[in-house]
């Protein structure tokens, strides 16, 4: 008996000793990952997806600019050795155009893996295309307002305000007034108004597209026709070069995030339309000289850049079951609250309302208002190239190189080549 009992121990012992899924031995996920903080926050994660499944995960973490070059020839090629990707929303028309992403709707419907819990506009922008899903939100990175908020309670800067345009100092709710608070401040209050990233690209489209958005303006319109040479478009870029070479930090039409943080962390901008999940950054004492004196607003004009990453599979993965079960363990209530409580940006409903989650980051409750009333930029196939034709123009016009008229016919002629070689135009 004693001896058939220590068997049955030793047994029970193995068995919780084993993976709760069954998966071959020696089974490896590499994944290509963005250097940002949600990228660490997983990653000291990975260990207890191991111990749960027998599966290791590797991260190769780079910045966002090499991402798109490494991931493409990975795609072409026969087999990928990413079998998890990161995609951005810029490539959340070009990657399943392309046919290089696993369709997810049989898994999905197979595991019952619930798709309510996410927020709409997560799923519109990097879950569907044409119809299927290709993709399972991960993270949001929607833009707005981030300003000092000692300043703006400053005695002696609201009567100066109070006296020099015959109003309150307030939180700017236009673009306009975003733009003369920037110059107030950084005639006043001895920083720059603004701490941008002017950088040609990525940087000074993402940045520029809140004040298109906010004035009115867009990418296109409903027949895909171009639009960001409309006398809203050229009012908003007016508007943003202003800023951008007046009341910004000297050399800030070179700048990228992580310099625009560095101003704005070290006390040395009034604002920066930035990440909502760049608060807690700027309220940890480690990287922050801010902390306690920062708050979260819409984008003034109310309408912020919308942006976020999906969890897909290649095609040409070699892992898909293994894959699938990665991407179920991340997104998971508990593994997303977890993310979530490390300062993650969510893309489930449920995290943002979750009430320990809301503890710790009460201003969830403005992220949740800024997403919802968020926009993306036009997803298709050229999406990449629609980002690098308008970072071009940008920054030809910011260096005065050319007029802003002529910048944004220039760019208007070539999305429009974009949108017909798509065969998008109406």
């Amino acid at each position: 008996m004693k001896r058939s009992a220590l068997w049955i121990l030793i047994a029970v012992l193995v068995l919780v000793a084993l993976p709760s899924v069954a998966f071959p031995q020696g089974v490896t996920l590499r994944m290509l990952m963005e250097d940002v903080p949600e990228t660490h926050i997983i990653k000291a994660l990975l260990p207890e997806f191991e111990r749960k499944t027998g599966v290791k995960v590797q991260f190769e973490i780079v910045q966002y600019m090499d991402m798109h070059a490494k991931l493409v020839p990975q795609l072409l090629a026969a087999t990928s050795q990413y079998d998890v990707l990161e995609v951005d929303n810029y490539w959340a028309g070009e990657f399943p155009a392309a046919g290089w992403l696993e369709p997810l709707d049989g898994y999905v419907a197979r595991d019952k893996f619930d798709l309510k819990v996410y927020l709409p506009s997560m799923l519109d922008m990097v879950g569907y295309y044409q119809g299927k899903l290709y993709m399972i939100p991960m993270y949001n990175y929607a833009m707005g307002l981030i300003y000092r908020t000692d300043l703006m309670k400053d005695p002696k800067l609201n009567e100066l305000y109070q006296k020099q345009y015959g109003k309150p100092l307030r939180v700017p709710t236009s673009v306009e007034e975003y733009v003369q608070v920037c110059e107030f401040m950084r005639k006043n209050a001895g920083l720059s108004g603004s701490a941008m990233q002017g950088a040609r690209g990525d940087p000074i489209v993402m940045e520029w597209s809140n004040y298109l958005f906010s004035m009115g303006g867009d990418y296109y319109d409903a027949k895909w026709n171009a639009r960001i040479n409309d006398a809203k478009g050229i009012r908003a870029t007016e508007l943003y070069i202003k800023n951008l070479l007046e009341n910004a930090p000297k050399g800030a039409t070179a700048f990228n995030l992580d310099d625009a943080f560095r101003v704005m962390s070290q006390g040395q901008a009034w604002s920066m339309i930035s990440y909502w999940w760049m608060l807690p950054q700027l309220n940890d004492p480690k990287k922050s000289k801010v902390v306690g004196k920062v708050a979260l607003a819409p984008m003034p004009g109310g309408i912020g850049l919308n942006g976020g990453w999906g969890w897909a599979i290649p095609k040409n993965s070699t892992h898909k079951k293994e894959a699938w079960e990665f991407i179920k363990w991340v997104e998971s209530r508990e593994i997303v609250k977890r993310r979530a409580l490390q300062g993650h940006a969510p893309t489930r409903t449920d995290a943002f309302n979750d009430p320990d989650v809301l503890k710790k980051y009460p201003y969830y409750k403005e992220a949740l208002e800024i997403i919802a009333r968020a926009k993306h930029v036009p997803e298709f196939q050229f999406s990449a190239q629609m980002i690098e034709v308008t970072g071009r123009e940008l920054s030809l016009a910011a260096a005065k190189q050319k007029t802003i008229k002529q910048a944004l016919d220039d760019a208007a002629r070539e999305l429009n080549d974009l949108a017909r070689k798509a065969n998008l135009k109406k």
